[in-house]
Protein backbone atom coordinates (compact mmCIF):
# COMPACT_ATOMS: atom_id res chain seq x y z
CA UNK A 1 0.00 0.00 0.00
CA UNK A 2 1.16 3.51 -1.15
CA UNK A 3 2.39 6.21 1.79
CA UNK A 4 -0.98 8.00 2.84
CA UNK A 5 -0.16 12.63 2.59
CA UNK A 6 0.16 13.73 6.00
CA UNK A 7 -2.54 16.72 6.15
CA UNK A 8 -5.80 17.29 4.92
CA UNK A 9 -7.53 16.81 1.73
CA UNK A 10 -7.43 20.76 0.11
CA UNK A 11 -8.05 21.63 -3.41
CA UNK A 12 -7.92 24.95 -5.46
CA UNK A 13 -5.47 27.33 -6.45
CA UNK A 14 -4.36 29.90 -4.23
CA UNK A 15 -2.57 33.26 -5.53
CA UNK A 16 0.24 34.17 -3.98
CA UNK A 17 2.59 37.52 -3.86
CA UNK A 18 5.85 36.03 -3.62
CA UNK A 19 8.30 37.93 -1.48
CA UNK A 20 11.79 39.15 -2.16
CA UNK A 21 14.68 36.57 -1.10
CA UNK A 22 13.02 33.29 -0.76
CA UNK A 23 12.95 30.77 -3.31
CA UNK A 24 9.57 29.67 -5.05
CA UNK A 25 10.19 25.74 -3.50
CA UNK A 26 10.48 27.61 -0.05
CA UNK A 27 7.42 29.32 -0.66
CA UNK A 28 5.54 26.86 -1.29
CA UNK A 29 6.82 24.67 1.36
CA UNK A 30 5.49 27.89 3.58
CA UNK A 31 2.21 27.93 2.48
CA UNK A 32 1.16 24.29 2.35
CA UNK A 33 2.45 24.17 6.11
CA UNK A 34 -0.06 27.36 6.76
CA UNK A 35 -2.86 25.41 4.97
CA UNK A 36 -2.13 22.01 6.19
CA UNK A 37 -2.24 20.65 3.00
CA UNK A 38 -1.66 17.24 1.95
CA UNK A 39 -0.53 17.80 -1.61
CA UNK A 40 0.84 21.11 -3.10
CA UNK A 41 3.20 22.18 -6.45
CA UNK A 42 4.02 25.92 -7.71
CA UNK A 43 3.65 26.66 -11.46
CA UNK A 44 6.58 28.40 -12.50
CA UNK A 45 9.40 29.47 -10.72
CA UNK A 46 10.46 32.95 -9.53
CA UNK A 47 13.91 33.77 -8.53
CA UNK A 48 14.84 34.43 -4.88
CA UNK A 49 15.40 38.30 -6.13
CA UNK A 50 11.39 38.63 -8.03
CA UNK A 51 8.77 39.15 -6.29
CA UNK A 52 4.59 38.82 -7.36
CA UNK A 53 2.03 36.79 -8.92
CA UNK A 54 2.80 32.58 -8.11
CA UNK A 55 -0.22 30.57 -8.44
CA UNK A 56 0.04 27.55 -5.80
CA UNK A 57 -2.11 24.02 -6.42
CA UNK A 58 -3.39 22.10 -3.94
CA UNK A 59 -4.97 18.46 -4.22
CA UNK A 60 -6.80 17.72 -7.49
CA UNK A 61 -5.55 21.60 -8.89
CA UNK A 62 -2.28 20.00 -9.48
CA UNK A 63 -3.66 17.77 -12.10
CA UNK A 64 -4.15 20.84 -14.18
CA UNK A 65 -0.88 23.22 -13.35
CA UNK A 66 0.82 21.88 -16.72
CA UNK A 67 -1.90 25.04 -18.19
CA UNK A 68 -0.83 27.13 -16.08
CA UNK A 69 3.23 26.79 -17.11
CA UNK A 70 2.31 26.89 -20.28
CA UNK A 71 -0.20 30.67 -19.63
CA UNK A 72 1.15 33.66 -21.21
CA UNK A 73 3.58 35.79 -18.10
CA UNK A 74 3.34 39.97 -17.84
CA UNK A 75 6.18 41.39 -15.64
CA UNK A 76 7.39 44.70 -14.35
CA UNK A 77 11.04 45.23 -14.54
CA UNK A 78 14.13 47.35 -14.53
CA UNK A 79 17.22 46.97 -16.92
CA UNK A 80 20.59 48.28 -15.70
CA UNK A 81 23.10 49.37 -18.46
CA UNK A 82 26.25 49.02 -18.64
CA UNK A 83 27.06 46.54 -16.81
CA UNK A 84 26.39 42.83 -16.88
CA UNK A 85 26.73 39.76 -14.56
CA UNK A 86 27.16 36.25 -14.54
CA UNK A 87 23.15 35.04 -13.75
CA UNK A 88 21.84 38.14 -15.63
CA UNK A 89 20.50 39.49 -12.34
CA UNK A 90 21.49 41.19 -9.41
CA UNK A 91 22.30 38.26 -7.42
CA UNK A 92 25.96 37.29 -8.75
CA UNK A 93 29.10 38.85 -9.82
CA UNK A 94 29.60 41.46 -12.22
CA UNK A 95 31.52 40.19 -14.72
CA UNK A 96 31.98 43.28 -17.40
CA UNK A 97 31.11 47.24 -16.71
CA UNK A 98 31.35 49.92 -19.17
CA UNK A 99 29.85 53.01 -18.62
CA UNK A 100 27.12 54.05 -20.51
CA UNK A 101 26.37 57.81 -19.84
CA UNK A 102 25.94 57.98 -24.05
CA UNK A 103 22.78 56.04 -23.46
CA UNK A 104 19.86 57.95 -24.75
CA UNK A 105 16.09 56.48 -25.07
CA UNK A 106 15.56 56.97 -28.03
CA UNK A 107 18.51 54.24 -29.17
CA UNK A 108 17.24 52.36 -26.41
CA UNK A 109 13.59 52.03 -27.98
CA UNK A 110 14.72 51.89 -31.83
CA UNK A 111 16.15 48.43 -30.10
CA UNK A 112 13.36 47.38 -28.30
CA UNK A 113 11.11 47.06 -31.78
CA UNK A 114 13.76 44.02 -32.74
CA UNK A 115 12.69 42.29 -29.75
CA UNK A 116 8.85 42.44 -30.00
CA UNK A 117 6.96 39.22 -31.60
CA UNK A 118 8.82 36.16 -32.33
CA UNK A 119 11.56 36.03 -31.27
CA UNK A 120 14.88 33.24 -30.62
CA UNK A 121 16.02 33.08 -27.25
CA UNK A 122 19.00 31.04 -25.65
CA UNK A 123 17.78 30.30 -21.83
CA UNK A 124 20.13 31.30 -19.42
CA UNK A 125 22.29 28.63 -17.68
CA UNK A 126 20.33 30.18 -14.35
CA UNK A 127 17.39 28.61 -15.66
CA UNK A 128 16.18 26.01 -13.67
CA UNK A 129 15.94 23.74 -17.07
CA UNK A 130 17.94 20.38 -17.46
CA UNK A 131 20.88 19.10 -18.86
CA UNK A 132 21.56 15.50 -18.68
CA UNK A 133 19.26 15.53 -15.56
CA UNK A 134 21.10 18.69 -13.28
CA UNK A 135 19.17 21.85 -12.98
CA UNK A 136 21.25 24.54 -15.23
CA UNK A 137 21.19 26.49 -12.42
CA UNK A 138 23.10 23.79 -10.13
CA UNK A 139 25.70 23.43 -13.00
CA UNK A 140 26.30 27.47 -13.24
CA UNK A 141 26.63 27.51 -9.61
CA UNK A 142 29.66 25.22 -10.02
CA UNK A 143 31.22 27.56 -12.71
CA UNK A 144 30.01 24.82 -15.35
CA UNK A 145 28.40 26.23 -18.36
CA UNK A 146 26.71 24.02 -21.45
CA UNK A 147 25.63 24.82 -24.94
CA UNK A 148 21.67 25.52 -24.96
CA UNK A 149 19.27 25.35 -28.16
CA UNK A 150 17.93 28.62 -28.91
CA UNK A 151 14.01 28.81 -28.67
CA UNK A 152 10.79 30.10 -29.85
CA UNK A 153 9.49 32.39 -27.62
CA UNK A 154 6.86 35.25 -28.30
CA UNK A 155 7.26 38.91 -26.67
CA UNK A 156 3.20 40.59 -27.17
CA UNK A 157 4.68 43.73 -26.02
CA UNK A 158 7.71 45.55 -24.49
CA UNK A 159 7.20 49.02 -22.91
CA UNK A 160 9.15 51.70 -21.83
CA UNK A 161 7.86 52.84 -18.26
CA UNK A 162 10.72 55.08 -17.25
CA UNK A 163 14.14 55.74 -17.78
CA UNK A 164 16.99 57.00 -15.60
CA UNK A 165 20.17 58.32 -17.57
CA UNK A 166 23.80 58.19 -15.76
CA UNK A 167 27.00 56.28 -16.08
CA UNK A 168 24.65 53.44 -15.61
CA UNK A 169 21.11 54.15 -16.67
CA UNK A 170 17.80 52.33 -15.32
CA UNK A 171 15.10 51.20 -18.00
CA UNK A 172 12.06 50.58 -16.35
CA UNK A 173 9.71 48.22 -18.42
CA UNK A 174 6.19 46.41 -18.75
CA UNK A 175 6.88 43.25 -20.79
CA UNK A 176 3.86 40.48 -21.73
CA UNK A 177 5.55 37.31 -23.57
CA UNK A 178 4.73 33.74 -23.73
CA UNK A 179 5.75 30.49 -21.56
CA UNK A 180 9.77 30.12 -21.77
CA UNK A 181 10.65 33.47 -22.03
CA UNK A 182 13.56 34.34 -19.63
CA UNK A 183 13.54 38.02 -18.74
CA UNK A 184 17.47 37.68 -17.58
CA UNK A 185 17.87 36.67 -20.88
CA UNK A 186 16.28 39.44 -22.61
CA UNK A 187 17.80 42.13 -20.73
CA UNK A 188 21.33 40.50 -21.75
CA UNK A 189 20.37 40.29 -25.40
CA UNK A 190 18.88 44.28 -25.31
CA UNK A 191 22.01 45.52 -23.39
CA UNK A 192 24.09 42.99 -25.98
CA UNK A 193 22.67 44.90 -29.22
CA UNK A 194 23.40 48.13 -27.71
CA UNK A 195 26.62 47.53 -27.07
CA UNK A 196 26.87 48.27 -23.17
CA UNK A 197 25.84 45.16 -21.53
CA UNK A 198 22.68 44.76 -19.08
CA UNK A 199 21.38 42.82 -16.39
CA UNK A 200 18.02 42.73 -14.49
CA UNK A 201 17.80 44.46 -11.26
CA UNK A 202 14.58 44.18 -10.13
CA UNK A 203 11.38 41.75 -11.43
CA UNK A 204 7.67 41.63 -10.41
CA UNK A 205 5.23 39.54 -11.87
CA UNK A 206 2.09 41.05 -12.22
CA UNK A 207 0.08 38.20 -14.13
CA UNK A 208 0.04 34.18 -15.23
CA UNK A 209 -2.33 33.56 -17.50
CA UNK A 210 -5.68 35.18 -16.67
CA UNK A 211 -4.54 35.53 -12.91
CA UNK A 212 -3.25 38.89 -11.73
CA UNK A 213 -1.54 40.31 -8.89
CA UNK A 214 -4.87 41.86 -7.66
CA UNK A 215 -6.19 39.02 -6.46
CA UNK A 216 -2.80 37.73 -5.13
CA UNK A 217 -2.01 37.46 -1.09
CA UNK A 218 1.35 38.04 0.70
CA UNK A 219 2.79 35.30 2.85
CA UNK A 220 2.33 38.03 5.77
CA UNK A 221 -1.04 38.46 4.93
CA UNK A 222 -1.84 34.67 4.75
CA UNK A 223 -0.16 33.79 8.05
CA UNK A 224 -1.77 36.85 9.88
CA UNK A 225 -5.34 34.75 8.96
CA UNK A 226 -3.71 31.38 9.81
CA UNK A 227 -3.29 33.22 13.34
CA UNK A 228 -6.88 33.72 13.65
CA UNK A 229 -7.51 29.95 13.30
CA UNK A 230 -10.16 30.48 10.47
CA UNK A 231 -9.68 27.16 8.23
CA UNK A 232 -13.02 28.42 6.46
CA UNK A 233 -11.45 31.85 5.93
CA UNK A 234 -8.15 30.26 4.35
CA UNK A 235 -10.29 27.59 2.30
CA UNK A 236 -12.39 30.64 1.08
CA UNK A 237 -9.32 32.77 -0.25
CA UNK A 238 -8.95 29.72 -2.99
CA UNK A 239 -10.22 29.60 -6.53
CA UNK A 240 -11.88 27.01 -8.33
CA UNK A 241 -10.04 23.83 -9.48
CA UNK A 242 -10.37 24.42 -13.08
CA UNK A 243 -10.21 28.26 -12.70
CA UNK A 244 -6.66 28.16 -14.26
CA UNK A 245 -7.96 26.52 -17.42
CA UNK A 246 -11.19 28.93 -17.92
CA UNK A 247 -10.08 29.78 -21.36
CA UNK A 248 -10.32 26.31 -22.40
CA UNK A 249 -13.79 25.06 -24.63
CA UNK A 250 -16.26 23.09 -22.34
CA UNK A 251 -18.31 20.32 -22.58
CA UNK A 252 -21.29 18.61 -20.82
CA UNK A 253 -22.05 15.40 -20.22
CA UNK A 254 -25.03 13.37 -19.91
CA UNK A 255 -25.43 10.87 -17.21
CA UNK A 256 -24.21 8.09 -18.87
CA UNK A 257 -21.92 9.90 -21.13
CA UNK A 258 -20.18 10.96 -17.15
CA UNK A 259 -20.24 6.94 -16.03
CA UNK A 260 -18.25 6.01 -18.90
CA UNK A 261 -16.10 9.30 -19.13
CA UNK A 262 -14.74 8.81 -15.59
CA UNK A 263 -14.23 5.15 -16.48
CA UNK A 264 -11.32 6.40 -18.62
CA UNK A 265 -13.42 6.06 -22.13
CA UNK A 266 -13.82 8.17 -24.95
CA UNK A 267 -17.09 9.31 -25.13
CA UNK A 268 -18.88 10.73 -28.71
CA UNK A 269 -19.74 14.33 -28.45
CA UNK A 270 -20.29 15.96 -32.08
CA UNK A 271 -21.28 18.59 -30.97
CA UNK A 272 -17.62 19.62 -29.58
CA UNK A 273 -16.64 20.44 -33.50
CA UNK A 274 -18.67 23.54 -33.52
CA UNK A 275 -16.03 25.11 -31.09
CA UNK A 276 -12.93 22.59 -31.58
CA UNK A 277 -10.68 21.09 -33.84
CA UNK A 278 -9.03 17.79 -33.41
CA UNK A 279 -6.42 18.00 -30.58
CA UNK A 280 -7.62 20.34 -28.89
CA UNK A 281 -8.10 19.93 -24.99
CA UNK A 282 -11.76 20.85 -23.54
CA UNK A 283 -13.17 21.11 -19.78
CA UNK A 284 -15.31 18.53 -18.80
CA UNK A 285 -18.31 19.06 -16.79
CA UNK A 286 -21.25 16.20 -15.31
CA UNK A 287 -24.78 17.67 -16.82
CA UNK A 288 -25.69 19.25 -13.59
CA UNK A 289 -22.41 21.72 -13.65
CA UNK A 290 -19.68 19.91 -11.73
CA UNK A 291 -16.16 19.63 -13.42
CA UNK A 292 -14.84 16.08 -13.70
CA UNK A 293 -11.67 16.91 -15.60
CA UNK A 294 -10.53 17.75 -19.43
CA UNK A 295 -10.28 15.66 -22.41
CA UNK A 296 -8.72 15.74 -25.80
CA UNK A 297 -11.09 15.76 -29.09
CA UNK A 298 -10.60 13.70 -31.76
CA UNK A 299 -11.56 13.28 -35.58
CA UNK A 300 -14.53 10.86 -35.20
CA UNK A 301 -16.10 13.21 -32.77
CA UNK A 302 -15.14 11.46 -29.90
CA UNK A 303 -13.63 13.15 -26.71
CA UNK A 304 -11.15 11.04 -24.63
CA UNK A 305 -9.91 11.13 -20.71
CA UNK A 306 -6.55 13.16 -20.27
CA UNK A 307 -7.34 14.42 -16.13
CA UNK A 308 -10.07 13.50 -14.02
CA UNK A 309 -10.71 14.67 -10.50
CA UNK A 310 -11.58 12.45 -8.05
Amino acid sequence: MGRRNKGRQVNGIFLLNKSLDISSNGALQRVKYIYGAAKAGHTGSLDPLATGVLPICFGEATKFSQFLLDADKKYTATFKFGISTSSGDAGSHIISKKGAEKLGIKEINDTLKMFRGKILQVPSMYSALKHEGVRLYDLARKGISVDRKARNVEIYSLETVDFRSGSFPELDLEIHCSKGTYIRSLAEDIGDSLGYGAFVSKLHRRAVGRFNENDSITQKELELIKDSDSVNKLDSLLKPVDSGIQHLPEVHLTENATFNFCQGQPVKQPQVFRDCKEGDIVRVFQQEGSFIGVAEVFADGKITPKRLIV
